[in-house]
């Protein structure tokens, strides 16, 4: 067997289509961020109400899509909803429901931990001042738990960014499904599959560094 020999004009001369998958990938990936920035504070609350129906349907509901894994949801979503629910949607639309619905369950988890860590005096401040509940959460909570969680919410992105890859199974053409294409019409999967590796490592690394400068920063502020 003779030695590999390595032949990246494959990527050159498919560029186009990599970026196009690209560019679906960074889609997916900021709705379903935003989807779980907002989502998961309003499970976050669910799981922290006094009404023991809200935190039944909030715990339950993150232990759902926390203890399943993804690629069992996007393929349940995908296939299941439309067949049960009579919902029919495009496999777009279906790929941000099963991610935003995962991702939100993960933010509810670390905007919870970070809430508990907030002082009981900021507490104590809102009852003094006479603030409502809604504002009491909008102007006193809401900014110190997003304070707080940013670390372990950026996590998370760089997670999602990752987990969009499985949408290619359900022939999506993000990233991965444009580089699985490439490399059953080339026969260059090496190179293909390098590259996209590459350049969702190239996506990450500058997420993770920006994970560790606030989890730096937090600190500083917390000492």
């Amino acid at each position: 067997m003779g030695r590999y020999t390595w032949d990246f004009s494959v990527i050159t001369m498919n560029w186009d289509p990599l970026m196009a998958g690209l560019s679906v990938t960074l889609k997916l990936t900021a709705i379903c961020a935003v989807i779980g920035l907002v989502g998961g504070f309003v499970v976050c609350q669910m799981v922290m109400s006094r009404l023991a129906p809200l935190r039944w349907l909030a715990v339950g509901f993150i232990e759902l899509f926390r203890c399943t894994p993804a690629l069992v949801q996007i393929i349940w979503i995908f296939y299941c909803v439309p067949y049960f629910f009579g919902v029919f949607y495009d496999p777009f639309s279906m790929a941000v429901l099963a991610l935003g619905l995962n991702i939100t369950a993960f933010n509810a988890e670390a905007y919870r931990a970070a809430i508990q860590s907030i002082p009981a005096s900021h507490y104590d401040a809102c009852t003094a001042l006479g603030l409502s509940p809604l504002k009491k959460t909008i102007y006193v909570i809401l900014p110190q738990a997003v304070l707080m969680a940013i670390p372990v919410l950026l996590t998370n992105t760089i997670g999602l960014l990752q987990q969009t890859s499985l949408v290619a199974i359900v022939a999506i053409a993000d990233l991965m499904y444009e580089g699985k294409t490439l490399a059953t019409q080339t026969y260059r999967p090496i190179e293909i599959y390098t590259t996209v590796a590459f350049i969702y490592f190239a996506l990450s690394v500058p997420l993770s560094q920006v994970v560790g400068l606030c989890e730096r920063r937090l600190r500083s502020r917390l000492a």
